[in-house]
């Protein structure tokens, strides 16, 4: 951003609506993976009791036939997936995960609803009632995960909230450093720089 404002002093700075949705994304599976470890311990110390008592472990499985630890860790699709693109053997997997992790289904519906604001088309100061309305629900949310999404909130809200001027995304940049990753890739590295630059210039100018 600064190397932006510096070279670019007229432009308007945009956070991506992608990264932001990714942040979210991110917290939620640390969430994901803290509750497996919590399932790992629980299946560790049920097969510690059955092997002093001399019986043989049979895990616990859930009404689709998961286990504790199958169940979390087939979940990552499906918290970030809408639920319209859930396959049936999906939702069964979904109802099961948010009827025994009520914590991840509060996460779940917030990405949700933060995918429904940026998909409105509504003006700026309408778009900062929604997102401030959003950003209160996930501070009050318990666990660290969501810390650094609140806070990035707070640290870039004016950038973010930049999106709603005319819905700017950097798709087309992300699309352009593809195509010279993949230029580059064809001679195994680049020594002669300006050349290259050069070379890039004509074929993409």
């Amino acid at each position: 951003m600064l190397i932006a404002r510096r070279s670019f002093p007229k432009a308007t700075v945009t956070n991506d609506r992608f990264h932001v949705h990714k942040l979210y994304y991110d917290a939620i599976d640390e969430l994901r993976i803290s509750l497996r470890w919590m399932a790992r311990d629980v299946e560790n110390e049920e097969i510690a009791r059955c092997r002093k008592a001399g019986t043989t472990y049979v895990p616990f499985r859930y009404a689709n036939g998961d286990t504790r630890k199958q169940l979390l860790a087939r979940a990552k699709y499906i918290l970030t997936k809408h639920a319209s693109k859930w396959t049936k053997s999906q939702q069964w997997r979904a109802d099961i995960i948010f009827k025994y992790y009520p914590e991840l289904k509060k996460a779940y519906d917030l990405a949700m609803d933060l995918t429904d604001i940026f998909n409105l088309k509504v003006d700026k100061d309408t778009a900062r009632l929604n997102l401030a309305r959003w950003y209160d629900k996930v501070d009050r949310m318990d666990g660290g995960q969501f810390r650094t999404v609140t806070e990035t909130f707070r640290n870039h809200y004016d950038t973010i909230l930049n999106y709603f001027i005319n819905r700017s995304t950097n798709a087309g940049a992300e699309s352009f450093n593809a195509k010279v990753k993949a230029f580059r890739s064809q001679f195994r590295g680049v020594t002669d720089i300006p050349f290259f630059l050069y070379r890039l210039s004509k074929l993409c100018a």
